[in-house]
Order: C-alpha cells, then structure tokens, then sequence
C-alpha cells in the first residue's frame, strides 16, 4: 500500500491522527518490493498489445476514477472537474464539459444518463449530449461512480450511507447506513445494482442485499469475520464491488476471504481465504481475483477450487481485473497492462502507458479496452491481435 507515492492513503482521514503509531508499525514491517530482473525481462520481451489511440486529460491526485462506455461513447471525468466524451474509435472528443466542481467519482452512466461525483457530496447528472439534468446533495465525499438502473441512480459516500434518488430529477427516496468500524479502509468500493436490488459489501466484512425501490434489506451476509485482538488486527473491510451472474454474488475482503452467496438468499456456497483491496471480475467458469502483492488469483466459480495462480506480472500493485473474451486484463502501479489467458493465467502480451499508475480497472468497450492513469492519460487497446 505504500510502495507507490502517487496513490491515496487507504485508510479513512478522520482516523489517522489517532493511530498513527500502529500504522506506521504496520509499514515498517513491510518488505521492500524489489522485482526480479528475470522477471521483467521475461514481460519485456512479451508481444505488445496493439494501441489504438491516446488522450490526455487532467490528472488524479486523490481520486480514482472509472471509465463509462455506454451507447458507442466513452466517458471520462478528472479532479479539475472536466467530463469528456470520446469517439471509441478514434479517441476524438464528442462533447465536453467544464464545471467549477471537483470532481471525486465517476463516471457512471446508463439509461441515457451520465454521472459524476464531488468531494463535497453532490451527484451531477447530465444526458448523453452533455447537457446539465440535475445536482443532488448527499451527506459526504463520493468514491465510486454512481448507479443507475430502472430509472433509479444509487450513490455511495464515504461515511457507508447509501443513497437511493429518483433518475428524472436526483430527488431521495430512501437512504442506508452501513457498518462504520473504529478503523476503516478508504476505498473506491461501490454499489452493484440489478434484478431490482442493490448489493454492497462494507467494512466488518459484512454484504447486503436491498430493494432497489426502498431501500429496504432482503438478506445480510458474512464474507470475513474480524479476527486479532487491536482494531488493526481486526480490519477486514470489502473494499470493492461485489460482481455477479443470474444465480451467484462474489465478493473478496482485504486480509479476509473471497466468497460465493446466492443472489436471491445471500446463503453462501463457497469460501476461501484471500485478501484483496482492489476487487475481482467473474466469467462462465472462474472468479478472478487481484490479490496482495501483485498476486492474480482464479478460482472455480462453482466450489472456489484454485485453478491458477499468476505472480509475475511486474508490480506488487495491480488494479481489480478485466474479463474481455478469452482474455483477464490488469493494470498496475507503473502504468503498464498484462493481457493474461483466462484457462491458465499465462501471460501472453503487455503494454505501457505513460509511466502513471493505472488506479482502476480497465473498461470494455467493442473489440477492445481502455484505461485511464493518473497522471490523465486515456489509452485505448485492442483486444483483437
């Protein structure tokens, strides 16, 4: 967590005045990350994934912001408060917009909508042409994109509130407060929104499903219980986004477990121990997993059985993975992309950017994907090579 200086502290603010001293404890017992020189030779000499455009836009100094595609538009969002649609094809801009706002989160957008979250708790919504819908106040800073899905929009804030508000003009409908520990990690972690429902993992290592229409909670399940004796010891947040199918919600823990539940109970079918603070994705067969110490990780999505184990990709510091086809996509700390095969975890090609951290993961858009860094570069791959 500490081995990269161009990203966020992980653990909440409000905190680390008072425990400082077992957190710096914590980082001196971290090894140095060195990589082994076999090792990035071996990457080195990988064939490269074909580039098909680049752009730049303002850089992320706090905030880590996911890229949108929706309706054959990629949409983009920095800190300096500017939202950007771009041609997929060619990278080229369709619209875009300058607000006075400093942007935290986003971009989220479905329905004919585009969402963007400020560090002062505001959701902006615009439609597809750029044009200002509303503004919705919220109690706090806004991590993770919003959601929007059967004209509702769900929005997450810092504090573990979830906002549920109406997609025609952002007024509230219903409101959640989740678990808030004594010590927390600060994440990007977000909301997942389907079949009528809203499933969110928090801290504690607790998941819930609710009504998307009122927020009322269906099922609650435990994916980590805490374990040790001082707060630090205990922390066992879900830091991501939980990913789903038609039958099955997964969701990891940092320095916990990742596991498997049944949509529509929350009764869990499988459980193993892992640890990940950026997320995972999930096809027909395995739930891939980003682990600690630059560690990718599958597992049989039916009993959680390890399939395969990917440890030499560059970079103790991996963003949450990409399924695209036949291929698991990552990013990392040093501004490259690994494009491994999904059945075994071979790496088969790998690309740089423009040296910046990737901080979140890569987003799909037809016969290729994209990345954002954070020193703003917007790099577009194929997936056909």
């Amino acid at each position: 967590m500490g081995s990269c200086s161009s990203l966020p502290s992980p653990f909440d603010s409000n905190i680390l005045d008072t425990l400082q001293s077992p957190i710096d404890e914590l980082f001196d017992r971290e090894e140095k990350v060195v990589i082994d020189e076999a090792e990035l030779e071996a990457l080195n000499a990988l064939d490269s994934i074909p580039l098909l455009w680049e752009r730049s836009i303002g850089e992320s100094e706090f905030a880590q912001f996911y890229i949108a595609y929706e309706n054959d538009v990629i949409y983009v969002a920095d800190e300096s408060g500017q939202l950007t649609g771009l041609n997929p094809q060619s990278g080229e801009t369709i619209w875009l917009v300058e607000t006075e706002q400093s942007f935290s989160a986003g971009v989220g957008a479905g329905e004919g909508i585009v969402l963007v979250g400020t560090s002062k708790g505001k959701v902006l919504a615009y439609n597809e042409s750029g044009h200002a819908m509303w503004t919705a106040q919220v109690s706090s800073e806004i991590l993770a994109p919003p959601e929007i899905k059967d004209d509702m929009v769900v929005v997450r804030t810092v504090d573990a509130m979830i906002y549920g508000l109406n997609a025609v003009d952002g007024s509230h409908k219903w409101t959640y407060q989740g678990s808030t520990p004594t010590l927390t990690v600060r994440s990007s972690a977000g909301v997942v929104v389907t079949q009528g429902a809203v499933f969110a993992g928090f801290a504690g290592g607790k998941m819930v499903g609710m009504s998307l229409f009122n927020g009322n909670i269906g099922w609650e399940a435990v994916v980590s219980q805490p374990r040790g004796v001082t707060e630090l010891e205990r922390m066992t947040d879900i830091t991501s986004s939980p990913v789903i199918d038609d039958r099955l919600i997964c969701a990891v823990a940092y320095r916990g477990r990742v596991g498997c539940f049944q949509i529509i109970d929350g009764t869990q079918i499988w459980a193993r121990e892992s640890s990940s603070s950026v997320g995972l994705a999930m096809d027909n067969d395995y739930v891939y997993v980003t682990e600690d110490k630059g560690v990718l990780a599958a597992y049989d999505k039916q009993n959680g059985a390890g399939m395969w184990k990917q440890v030499k990709l560059g970079s103790k510091n991996l963003t949450a993975p990409l399924v695209n086809g036949q291929y698991v996509i990552v990013g990392d700390d040093q501004g490259y992309v690994n494009m491994l095969r999904n059945y075994d975890g071979v790496v088969l090609a790998r690309a740089a950017t423009d040296g910046s951290a990737i901080l979140s993961r890569p987003q799909s858009f037809p016969n290729g994907f994209v990345v954002q860094t954070a020193d703003g570069g917007i790099f577009a791959f194929s997936s056909q090579f």
